[in-house]
């Protein structure tokens, strides 16, 4: 079950990042609720194209986005501000 991404007040830096690994609706779903749970954030995953758009209403370091990704088995290939 996909949890109900945070309203942000305001948009600091919005992220894209490219995630290896994800095959399936599940998978997509793990890294859609991972991601939201970060305080602060608020993510679409996008699944076919293997990437999440994060916008965030605060700084938040790419190696906390890396590891909350990583820890799920999945890889990052690349993380950019967009």
């Amino acid at each position: 079950m996909r949890m109900k991404p945070g309203k942000l007040k305001k948009v600091v830096v919005t992220k894209i990042i490219k995630i290896g690994g994800m095959h399936c609706e599940h998978c997509y779903t793990r890294v859609f609720n991972a991601l939201n749970s970060i305080k602060g954030v608020n993510a679409k995953v996008k699944g076919k194209k293997g990437e999440a758009i994060v916008k965030c209403d605060r700084y938040i370091d790419d190696a906390e986005l890396i590891l909350t990704i990583t820890k799920l088995g999945y890889d990052v290939n690349s993380i950019k501000d967009k």
